[in-house]
């Protein structure tokens, strides 16, 4: 059964029954599944953190330590993922059934990068290094979108019987 096969219209199937048992098997599906909701709990809270500062001038330093955990969490959440994707498709990054995903998490982390080159390096002052990090974020809830309707897919696959 290869990935060409259909399991509703068009939409190619996410998982053959082969990477599905392995999804299923391995530890870092469920390592996936905790760090996901935490970076985004600490997403939120920096975010709130971040438009404080910009619209009071407040909190600086606990928006960028925010920020600081948030990237932190974000690679982390990269790393494993990685290692989920080589368990599941036997290849680190960029399989074909989370291809895009993975490309825009790569511009995700070239944006967080990208904040801490500013912040270490001084480049911006305070306002300028938040809007670079509102950005990161703008693109991180694409991405956390992308995945959501990819578990959303395989849901909906793994409902329709083989």
């Amino acid at each position: 059964m290869g990935r060409t096969q259909v399991a509703q219209g068009d939409t190619p199937i996410l998982y053959t029954p082969e990477e599905r048992a392995r999804r299923d098997s391995t530890r870092w599906t469920v390592v996936q599944g905790v760090l996901a909701p935490v970076q985004f709990l600490v997403f939120l809270v920096s975010l709130g953190l971040v438009l404080r500062y910009l619209a009071t001038g407040l909190g600086y330093e606990v928006a960028t330590l925010s920020i600081l955990i948030k990237t932190g969490f974000l690679y982390l959440i990269m790393v494993t993922g990685a290692i989920w994707e080589k368990v599941v498709f036997g290849q680190y990054l960029l399989a074909p059934a989370f291809f895009w995903e993975d490309v825009v998490s790569f511009a995700v982390i070239a944006l967080h990068t990208l904040y801490l080159v500013v912040l270490f390096a001084g480049i911006l002052p305070a306002q300028g290094q938040m809007m670079v990090a509102l950005a990161a974020y703008v693109l991180y809830v694409i991405n956390a979108a992308q995945f959501l309707l990819k578990l959303r897919q395989a849901r909906l696959q793994s409902a329709v019987p083989a």
